[in-house]
């Protein structure tokens, strides 16, 4: 997909992630996939697009008439082109959906109604679930002469559009909604000649409109669904109550403008016109889409033939010496420990917390949360560690979008239990990954770090490539030491002289200073002959600085390798400017979410992981930290891994200099670098 009206310079970052997501798309295309992770690759595709009109799509439609911190570098002037991506995307998926994933579906063995009639011996079950399960959900509403004001229709709800006509020949419109949230959207039917059949509860509904309109005739239905705008941050000085200020925020996103009114393109006129009158649309808002939306519950579709039709089990490998009777910290106090998850076990993770919760000579337990999972094991551990008298202090970012109220209700607990928590920082969001716990050994009192590239979730670890390091390395414990007191405090701890950290790099402390220091050092070694050379993978890249820092680096001859999952605004390959700097991005089985930046230093590599990407956000309003890998055997293994992935021919992708992403070429058999990893892991 091309990212058109790119200049040479800098690739405009809309369009960077609209390709991003079209990679996504083209996976579910990818015929060596087992055709359920296609499904999910489908689901993925959509669920980002609806967020990126949730969020970005308010700031370019300007329908807000200003710009939130997170929603800068907005360009209007791109919107036909990113309006143009947007509906080849769209257009691409439908194909690839009903033309190549539902047909090898039904191969395989799986049946999705998907438009076609419900065969005759599914309509007795289909029936009963509509009258026992579905029908008491429904909310019909007249459109027509008895609306005051426009509908309070909330974001992401699904509604059927309803024409008909009663005895007497007149028409009417309504909508009825689709109750997805209280019931599972996929109905599974009695299997028939060996197929598995689903449906939608859409299409359940659509055969029994009838019963919630007596005496009228059912024209027709279609589909039809708001997306809201939802960059609405709550206020940094909270004032009031904190769950006030939350519960305030997360309303004002329900509220949001309409920033997609999506419909089924077989709706007639006379409905469509119904419906912008009873929603209050805007032209602009107005996307044409399929016979279904909110597809991103594709990744729930169920699988009654098995694990067959998805990717063959492969199970996190153990950390031998982290299992055992031995003590977490005894092990910790000998080495550093590096985890890659998920290739290998999220267990050491939760074992930390564990054993700091009941380990008689721990003492103090600080940690920070930006996404929590729902069911957290962590945050269980935390609440037996206050039971179990452990000073416990959890910094709780409740400014995570979309995160806010899962936050919230962790926050009620962990307050509940008597454990300190810190909340937001005004005009800062926390997205630093760490921990510290302190233990007293003999007379002494030592310190343990927990540093991750990925949220303290063992949800997302699941199929999240990420990097986490278990220390007690007295420099980086206390380097955390100093950053606790901050956040804490939100004051430069009076102890040290300002803006001092050792071994970590800290936005907004001294990351961007630190990483500008160390691409100079390439430049000069290059200059003086020596080896140099930059590795970087990251998220996302767009913060000016630095990518111009990069084409300095590069005009200066030295060579730059970037992956680079997401945005990526730099352009590789051009004379003059960037042409040492090769990017690529990989797609594959798990998301690519570690940070790494390596820097060769003449042979004696300078590694650091962290949570921060190279954008505005991060760089700039954000509490980001990264930390050195300072084991040498663990900075080589990291360097491997690194290896395959620059080596990846199978699933990874190259930047070219029009903005484009080319399939890899080589010679040599094909290299999946995520299945390698795993192999020497093992």
């Amino acid at each position: 997909m091309t990212p058109t009206n790119t200049s040479s310079t800098y690739i405009n970052r809309d369009l960077s992630w609209l390709s991003f997501n079209h990679r996504v798309l083209r996976e579910a295309a990818n015929v060596a996939v087992p055709v359920y992770e296609r499904v999910r690759f489908l689901a993925i595709f959509s669920s980002n697009l609806d967020e990126f009109f949730r969020v970005r799509m308010s700031a370019l439609l300007s329908l807000e008439g200003h710009y939130t911190a997170d929603n800068d570098d907005v360009e209007t002037s791109f919107l036909p082109d990113i309006q143009a991506q947007v509906t080849r995307s769209q257009q691409e998926f439908g194909r690839l959906l009903v033309e190549k994933v539902l047909p090898e579906l039904t191969r395989q063995g799986v049946h999705l109604y998907y438009g076609d009639p419900i065969r005759a011996e599914h309509g007795r079950a289909v029936s009963d679930y509509f009258f026992s399960w579905v029908l008491g959900l429904l909310r019909p509403v007249w459109l027509d002469g008895l609306l005051e004001k426009p509908l309070d229709v909330p974001d992401s709800a699904l509604y059927l559009g309803v024409s008909l006509r009663n005895a007497d020949g007149k028409q009417r419109s309504a909508i009825v909604n689709i109750p997805d949230q209280q019931l599972p959207r996929f109905l599974t039917l009695p299997p028939l000649d060996g197929v598995h059949y689903l449906t939608f509860i859409d299409d359940v509904i659509r055969q029994h409109l009838s019963a919630l309109f007596p005496g009228y005739e059912v024209l027709g239905s279609y589909s039809v669904k708001i997306t809201r705008n939802a960059d609405v941050s709550i206020v940094d000085e909270f004032a009031g109550q904190m769950d006030e200020n939350i519960a305030r925020m997360l309303d004002q996103r329900k509220e949001g403008h309409t920033t997609r009114f999506l419909y089924d393109p077989t709706t007639p006129t006379d409905l469509l016109a119904a419906l912008g009158a009873a929603f209050g649309l805007l032209p602009q808002s107005r996307v044409s889409g399929g016979r279904y939306h909110n597809l991103s519950s594709l990744m729930n579709l169920p699988n009654p033939v098995g694990a067959a039709l998805n990717y063959p089990p492969q199970p996190p490998l153990p950390i031998a010496d982290l299992q055992g009777e031995a003590s977490i910290f005894d092990q910790l106090d000998r080495r550093d420990y590096l985890l890659h998850t998920p290739y290998q076990a999220y267990n050491p993770v939760l074992r930390f917390f564990n054993e700091a919760a009941t380990h008689p000579d721990v003492t103090d337990i600080f940690v920070t949360f930006y996404r929590i999972a729902t069911d957290s094991a962590i945050g269980q551990a935390l609440l037996s560690a206050a039971y179990n008298g452990k000073q416990v202090t959890v910094f709780m970012e409740l400014k995570a979008r979309f995160d806010e109220a899962n936050n919230l209700r962790w926050s009620k607990q962990f307050k509940a239990a008597g454990i300190r928590l810190v909340y937001s920082i005004p005009n800062l969001k926390v997205h630093a990954k760490i921990a510290l716990v302190k233990r007293r050994v003999g007379q002494q009192q030592r310190s343990y770090g927990l540093l991750s590239t990925g949220n303290f979730n063992e949800n997302t670890a699941r199929f999240y490539t990420d990097h986490i390091l278990l220390t007690s390395h007295a420099g980086i414990t206390t380097d955390l030491e100093r950053l606790v007191v901050y956040l804490k405090t939100r004051k430069q701890p009076i102890d040290y002289p300002p803006v001092t950290f050792g071994h970590l790099l800290v936005v907004p402390f001294n990351l961007v200073p630190r990483l500008l220091v160390l691409i100079d050092g390439e430049i000069a070694n290059h200059q003086r002959g020596l080896p140099a050379r930059i590795i970087l993978k990251i998220n996302n890249l767009q913060e000016q600085t630095m990518v111009d820092k990069l084409y300095e680096a590069s005009r200066a001859g030295v060579p730059i390798d970037l992956i680079v999952r997401g945005i990526c605004t730099l352009v590789p390959n051009v004379p003059g400017q960037s042409e040492t700097i090769r990017v690529r991005r990989i797609v594959d089985r798990y998301l690519e979410h570690g940070r790494v930046f390596v820097f060769h230093n003449n042979g004696q590599p300078q590694t650091y992981l962290g949570s921060a990407d190279w954008m505005n956000r991060n760089l700039h309003r954000r509490i980001e930290v990264c930390f050195p890998v300072l084991n040498p055997a663990l900075g080589r293994q990291l360097g491997q891994l690194l290896d395959f992935q620059l080596a990846d021919t199978a699933q990874a992708t190259l930047l070219n200099e029009q903005g484009d992403w080319e399939a890899v070429t080589s010679s040599q058999p094909p290299l999946q670098s995520q299945a390698t990893i795993y192999q020497f892991l093992r």
